[in-house]
């Protein structure tokens, strides 16, 4: 049950504000990957996540070089053939969806195919999607069907977040107390979008 919103429909402001409070339910899950493999800096993450919100504070002037920043984020990628965890994936997705989120401030609201956005909407579904199925095969369950997969908890929960952020957004003026909303609205059960409590 992928998840089709209509990313034409929101500026290029709204776009980056939907992807950064996408990207704050999945970071929790690198932090965890990061302190359980010893691998990565989860502050760099979260560093590089604070200078996009203040990015999109107009009030705040700031430039970001982006070669930089993409070159920094390579480096804290992990590679999944290195790891034996569950945990290196939805990690290496959030590296994914931080690229493609840096590459959709640089389109400057050039891309009318949507494909950053849709990769970074992509990207948190998938992790979830991922997770659910490694839950009913340990549960042993010989039949995972889509509609099983699709009607757990936390994909529910997922497609319901992703619909609630695009709606608000839709209408949100392009504001700090906009970004505020949303961040409170992605964070409100204290967890991340795998369920796992935000420290």
């Amino acid at each position: 049950m992928a998840i089709h919103l209509p990313f034409e429909k929101l500026s290029h402001w709204q776009q980056i504000a939907f992807a950064s409070a996408l990207i704050e339910r999945m970071l929790p899950n690198y932090q965890m990957f990061s302190e359980s493999s010893q691998f990565g800096s989860y502050a760099l993450l979260r560093n590089q996540l604070d200078l996009v919100w203040q990015w999109l504070d107009k009030n705040q002037k700031i430039k970001i070089n982006f070669n930089a920043q993409l070159n920094k984020l390579e480096e804290q990628t992990p590679d999944p053939e290195v790891f034996d965890s569950f945990g290196v994936f939805p990690a290496l997705d959030v590296c994914m969806a931080m690229m493609s989120l840096w590459q959709l401030m640089q389109t400057n609201g050039t891309d009318k195919d949507h494909e950053d956005i849709n990769s970074i909407s992509r990207l948190s579904q998938n992790s979830v999607n991922y997770y659910v199925e490694l839950l009913f095969i340990e549960e042993s369950s010989e039949d995972i069907e889509a509609a099983n997969i699709d009607e757990h908890p936390l994909l529910v929960w997922e497609n319901e977040t992703q619909n609630e952020l695009f709606d608000f957004l839709k209408i949100a003026a392009e504001t700090k107390r906009s970004c505020q909303l949303a961040t409170e609205m992605v964070l409100s059960e204290g967890l991340s979008n795998l369920g796992i409590a935000i420290e």
